[in-house]
């Protein structure tokens, strides 16, 4: 059992500043899960700092299980965890693929008319945005914009594949990703999310990403699916993040971290505020927390 310490995390929230007052105690933690960009690292950061890896080998040795929760590709959340990926769990694409040790444990892919709706659509803004389809095995790329293919081949280490048309390929879609640099956020919460919320499951990603799934697909549910998986209770679960496509992991974990850098609606949802990822929040949390 672990008191809870109050020197890394900011009294600014009401909850946190109920917790204090009380002196929290957290359960035993036996399933952490975080998203990456914004929360655990800056956004399509391909590295993870030292103190942190050095936590998940630790984690690993007390028997707590660990998820990178994330909306990138397997292949790029697997690039940032590389020097500890026989350890971790991979809920990569929001959900959509769940992977350990090499194995899919969960695959859901979209529905062909949703798949083929979003690329019509996609076509209409080509050229102000560009679009990433994910499979199992990488992603599609129609886009010839050499900034974005830069993004994601060395920003975000993705596997990819350049193809005329990406509905003439013969593969599972999991998730389509429309792009645009600095910010679609207008384009995704004043067209693209009302026209498809009632068909898939579309959020905001970041400030840049609106992401497309399943309707069934959410990161939330992933980590539910986990916690059944090792038989972990959600009492025993601890979660981060930072946007809006994290907030089902806030409510599925018994212990739930906003980043101080968290849109309103994910601290909102959170029980704890912590840290940005600049104060590498994260690792202070686990450390202080699970690890002390």
């Amino acid at each position: 059992m672990k008191i809870f310490n109050p020197k890394f995390v900011p009294a600014r929230h009401p909850q946190t500043l109920r917790a204090l007052e009380r002196g929290m105690v957290i359960k035993m933690i036996r399933l952490v899960a975080t998203d990456i960009d914004g929360t655990l690292i800056k956004d399509s950061t391909p590295d993870l700092y030292p103190e942190m890896v050095g936590a998940l080998k630790e984690l690993a040795e007390r028997g707590v299980i660990f998820c990178a929760a994330s909306g990138r590709q397997y292949h790029s959340i697997r690039n940032v965890f590389r020097d500890v990926k026989e350890d971790i769990v991979f809920i990569a694409e929001n959900g959509a693929l769940i992977r350990y040790k090499e194995k899919d444990i969960r695959v859901t892919p979209m529905k062909r008319e949703d798949v083929e709706g979003i690329i019509h659509q996609y076509r209409e803004y080509e050229g102000i945005c560009d679009v990433m389809v994910s499979t199992p095995d990488g992603c599609l790329l129609e886009s010839r914009n050499k900034a974005f293919i830069d993004l994601l081949a060395y920003g975000y280490r993705n596997k990819f594949t350049l193809v005329d048309d990406v509905l003439k390929v013969n593969a599972e879609i999991i998730k389509i990703a429309m792009y645009q640099k600095d910010s679609i956020r207008d384009l995704g919460e004043g067209v693209l999310i009302p026209q498809w919320k009632d068909k898939v499951k579309v959020c905001m990603a970041g400030d840049e990403w609106v992401d497309f799934m399943d309707a069934s697909v959410d990161k939330g549910k992933a980590l539910t699916f986990i916690q059944d998986y090792f038989h972990i209770p959600m009492e025993e679960t601890m979660a981060f993040g930072d946007n809006n496509n994290d907030i089902g992991m806030m409510e599925a974990a018994g212990e739930s971290y906003a980043v101080e850098n968290a849109r309103e609606e994910v601290k909102a949802a959170a029980k704890h505020i912590c840290p940005s990822y600049l104060e590498k929040g994260v690792y202070h949390v686990i450390k202080d927390l699970i690890l002390a």
